[in-house]
């Protein structure tokens, strides 16, 4: 009985919202041309609209970028860009607290309206729909992600596009300076692991422990 009721709470937390406390996340992410490595450090601040999105506090990692002749490779990445509160359109209701603008002069797909938009923004559980016109939600960025600097004046836009019911998240990459866009990759980038994953297998495997060690007891006990 002991051993059967130590597996099922075990199991039962794996399945419900995984919950963050302040720490690290390593993952990589490639596709398209572009790729990188990047450790996030994150604390218990989180967003004043969203309680599961952690403020991220610090990245490192290398970036690299073969696209339009750019030849970057292993960048190291420099300091995130400091968020800035910006004011989202008046219809998108849904925009983090947090959400914030980088001007790029040119360049742009015309729908960015002239910016990069990024919140610096981790979601350990996977992020809800957060643009009021995009339903698009999953992952643990939202769709305005991270913005980083990697050296001369580049910033480095890293988002997730979400998941529509099938098939991996789907995230995206650019690199811009504040005079012009030298790289948009809209899709097609995948994140090696998806973090979120090792939650429900590292409560599998700790229920597994937790069982062994009840069988343990249980056969000492009939001695």
């Amino acid at each position: 009985m002991q051993k059967t009721f130590a597996v099922s709470t075990v199991l039962l937390a794996a399945m419900l919202p995984w919950q963050a406390n302040a720490g690290t996340i390593n993952f990589s992410f490639a596709g398209s041309g572009a790729s990188g490595t990047i450790t996030l450090t994150y604390g218990t601040a989180t967003d004043g609209k969203y309680s599961q999105a952690f403020e991220v506090t610090g990245i490192s990692g290398t970036f690299s970028d073969t696209n339009n002749g750019l030849n970057i490779v292993n960048a190291t990445i420099g300091q995130l860009v400091p968020i800035n509160y910006a004011t989202p359109e008046a219809t998108n209701l849904l925009a983090p607290l947090d959400f914030s603008l980088f001007a790029v002069a040119a360049g742009l797909p015309p729908g960015n309206n002239g910016h990069l938009s990024y919140d610096n923004l981790f979601y350990p559980g996977g992020s809800p729909q957060t643009a009021s016109d995009y339903p698009g939600q999953g992952g643990i960025l939202d769709i305005y992600g991270l913005l980083f600097n990697i050296g001369g004046g580049r910033v480095v836009n890293l988002w997730s596009n979400g998941n529509f019911g099938s098939g991996p998240i789907d995230y995206g990459v650019a690199v811009a300076t504040s005079n012009t866009s030298l790289d948009y990759v809209s899709g097609d980038v995948s994140i090696t692991p998806e973090p979120g994953t090792f939650g429900l297998l590292g409560s599998v495997l700790l229920g597994m422990l937790v069982w062994r060690r009840a069988s343990r007891s249980e056969a000492a006990l009939k001695k």
